[in-house]
């Protein structure tokens, strides 16, 4: 069985983005960089990332398929970027794109029906790597139940308001503190599991 991770950047006080979905107010060091983001999770960077910093020939270590909501994946298409992560399978889910024909590329799958579904399908595919989860926070809420993995980058800023890492009914639901990683511009990332059983 396949592993969905949910990896994602956020504020001390629980926000994946301001509330005009910006995410430009992070401090991303150059430690953390070339440290952790090229060094561990160079399958998360958008393909023309990958080429500016000199790793798109690098081989996907973690992930080989993304999946993204509507609102994540508009900032590519805003600069003309129909397949933003061009090393990995991509899906996008939207209805509303999906309504207006077909997907912006040929890279791209929409996915407007069940997520759920979708993702257990994904998940049960034989050997391949993990699938990541881009965001945002709506569709974070939507597969809660089915997340393995949280990759929680918590960067030392409080925002007040904006979009929530999750956005579900209430409910609890524990995960276990695999590794804690601390970077001098006091960024800290977080890993964690859902429990076996």
């Amino acid at each position: 069985m396949r592993k969905l991770t949910y990896y994602v950047g956020m504020s001390l006080d629980g926000f994946i983005a301001a509330p005009d979905h910006s995410v430009d107010h992070y401090p991303v060091s150059e430690e953390f960089l070339k440290d952790f983001l090229l060094a561990d999770y160079a399958d998360c960077v958008p393909t023309h990332l990958r080429r500016h910093f000199g790793v798109d020939d690098a081989p996907n270590t973690r992930f080989d398929t993304m999946l993204q909501g509507r609102t994540t994946y508009q900032p590519a298409l805003d600069i003309g970027i129909t397949s933003p992560y061009a090393h990995l399978r991509q899906y996008v889910v939207s209805r509303s794109l999906a309504e207006a024909g077909p997907a912006p590329s040929p890279d791209v799958e929409l996915v407007c029906g069940d997520v759920v579904s979708k993702v257990r399908e994904l998940k049960a595919e034989e050997g391949g790597l993990g699938i990541y989860l881009a965001g945002g926070g709506k569709l974070a809420g939507q597969l809660l139940d089915e997340i393995d993995e949280l990759v929680l980058k918590v960067y030392p800023v409080v925002l007040g308001d904006g979009i929530p890492v999750f956005t579900a009914e209430f409910g609890v639901h524990s995960f276990a503190l695999d590794a804690t990683r601390t970077f001098t511009n006091g960024t800290v990332v977080l890993t964690y599991s859902r429990p076996k059983g």
